[in-house]
């Protein structure tokens, strides 16, 4: 195979060329908030933007993003996005990063469509640079060389990347597997990648989501053959949940409605949103007149209608949710219907789904799942695709991404099986400095980094100590004490009068509460003369007193918030 062409910058004058910095924000040691910070002299760039949906810890949190203090910090070398494709685990947190950190966005078409339609919502369109890119295009920001490679995944139009620097080449697999049979007929690069690898990789960052599970992923194309078979079977309605983004998914579900004399209507904001910017760009084909109105299908016969629709997590107001629900303003489930839940069930997920479920069943509806049939795979390569991977790119070093800490782990020993060296092997987490100079490979102290949550219109106003104070008040409830004090003397006038929530029934505990007033009063007699008057002094002896009492009587400790008013 020919050498390929290598251009990097010149080495500064008089001196050794500054450090390559690998910068992970985010996406190592969780699924999702994936972003990595590539920085060189003065040029920073940053390879996706991702969210991550709250653990079951986060009480009341709608998304997480990662914390970019070390971007705003250098907010002047910041030079670009470069995503690799337009799930939201790599494009989420643009619309909450962009204001602060407002630099170009270098991606391919559709995953461009799918950035816009989010930033129109927060009014940020006009504002923002896009430049489109296609596989094999190369762009210039500042020292580095940018590659994109086509890879397969669950979305259209994902890359890789190939990243010449002045130390070398660095490999970014984005999210990837190797499907010989994509639905559009767009076969991964491999003979980019290969080249890559004959000529020389510096560093190889590699998707390791599905690194615990052996052999090979099945290819899309599977999920139509089974999908048809189903299609085949019913006499009644068809509703298929879907990832909205999974154009590859959605264009086979078109298919099987095509063959089988079905009429399609959409359900759900970002599916009907999603099937019109890819029908847009030209990446999902639809005959005239297949895809009806929601309104229209309830002319139509039961066999003649495929609903496509969003909510396979049972998120709470989902259409397939409210349709479970029986509160759907249009769509009621009814005996007979087939609910086809093409997805996989994400972690944290599983109650809200199987929940969903139930209630399926219980209006009469059949529903099919990939626990019991094939009709979803993964986006992701097994263990087979990934030795291949590491077979053509042939990397000096190794830096496992995308992935809880397990996953880094196993792919790390994956990489010592096919013949990279322990030692060029880095395991980094979100905030490590990986460092490459022309000396070597280190890592350095850490930078700033962690989750900012997203609550409603709040960006970071809800920290640790507030997940904190949720997680008491949800095990242990509250307890109210309201009192009247004399604003001279500090003697009750008024009072006590204990409320509580979430702590127990008062009306079955009367008793109980009498003696937390007992003991308000009690601890209100021992407070010195001198500091009755001093609010903060009497509201820390109130909740000493209160928080011994009920952990004595009840083995709880609720929490405590005195209220005293100064009459």
């Amino acid at each position: 195979m020919p050498e390929m062409e290598m251009e990097v910058a010149a080495p500064q004058e008089g001196g050794a060329k500054p450090a390559l910095k690998l910068i992970p924000l985010g996406g190592l040691g969780e699924i999702g908030l994936n972003m990595m910070v590539m920085e060189y002299g003065d040029t920073i760039i940053v390879i996706d933007c991702g969210l991550m949906f709250p653990e079951d810890y986060m009480l009341g949190i709608d998304l997480v993003i990662p914390d970019i203090t070390y971007l705003k910090k250098n907010r002047e070398k910041v030079k670009a996005f470069i995503i690799t494709h337009g799930h939201e685990d790599h494009t989420g947190a643009l619309p909450f990063i962009l204001p602060e950190i407002n630099a170009p966005i270098y991606a391919t078409a559709l995953t461009i469509g799918l950035i816009e339609e989010k930033l129109e919502e927060f009014d940020l369109l006009k504002s923002t640079q896009f430049e489109t890119v296609k596989p094999r295009d190369r762009i210039s920001v500042g020292p580095f060389d940018i590659e994109f490679i086509r890879v397969s995944h669950s979305i259209v139009d994902g890359c890789g990347l190939a990243i010449r620097t002045p130390l070398g080449v660095i490999v970014h697999t984005g999210d990837f597997k190797m499907d010989q049979t994509p639905v559009d007929g767009e076969v991964m690069d491999y003979a980019r990648f290969s080249e890559y690898g004959e000529s020389g990789v510096l560093c190889f960052l590699s998707d390791s989501t599905n690194v615990e599970k052996e052999g090979y992923t099945l290819s899309e194309r599977e999920i139509g053959y089974n999908l048809e078979d189903i299609f085949r079977r019913c006499e009644g309605r068809i509703m298929v949940a879907a990832f909205s983004s999974n154009i590859h998914r959605v264009q086979q579900v078109l298919e099987s409605a095509v063959k089988f004399g079905r009429k399609v209507a959409l359900n759900g904001k970002s599916m009907v949103a999603n099937v019109r910017i890819a029908r847009t760009l030209g990446y999902l084909k639809a005959p005239d007149g297949l895809i009806v109105d929601l309104k229209e299908i309830e002319s139509l016969p039961h066999d003649k209608i495929v609903l496509l629709t969003t909510g396979s997590q049972g998120e709470p107001m989902s259409a397939l949710t409210r349709m479970a629900m029986d509160n759907h303003k249009h769509l009621k489930v009814e005996k007979g219907d087939t609910i086809i839940l093409s997805s996989k069930f994400i972690p944290g997920h599983e109650k809200a789904i199987t929940t969903m479920m139930n209630h399926l069943y219980r209006r009469g509806a059949d529903v099919i799942y990939e626990k019991v049939s094939e009709v979803h795979v993964s986006g992701h390569a097994s263990q087979e695709e990934l030795k291949i991977m590491f077979n053509m790119v042939k990397p000096k070093y190794f830096i496992p991404v995308h992935g809880e800490y397990r996953h880094l782990v196993l792919h790390s020993r994956l990489a010592a099986k096919v013949g990279i060296p322990e030692a060029n092997i880095f395991i980094a987490e979100d905030g490590d400095v990986v460092e490459f100079t022309e000396e070597g490979v280190s890592k350095k102290e850490k930078v700033e980094f962690g989750k900012v949550f997203v609550d409603g219109k709040g960006v970071g106003d809800v920290g640790a100590m507030v997940i904190k104070d949720r997680t008491h008040l949800s095990q242990d409830g509250m307890v109210l004490a309201v009192i009247g004090l004399n604003a001279s003397t500090g003697e009750a006038i008024y009072g006590p009068e204990i409320i509580t929530r979430g702590l127990l029934f008062e009306e079955e505990n009367g008793e109980l509460l009498e003696g937390a007033k007992a003991v308000v009063l009690e601890a209100l007699s021992n407070i010195n003369v001198e500091v009755k008057t001093e609010q903060l002094e009497v509201k820390e002896e109130i909740r000493r007193a209160l928080r011994r009492f009920f952990n004595k009587k009840l083995e709880r400790r609720p929490v405590i918030l005195p209220i005293i008013m100064e009459i």
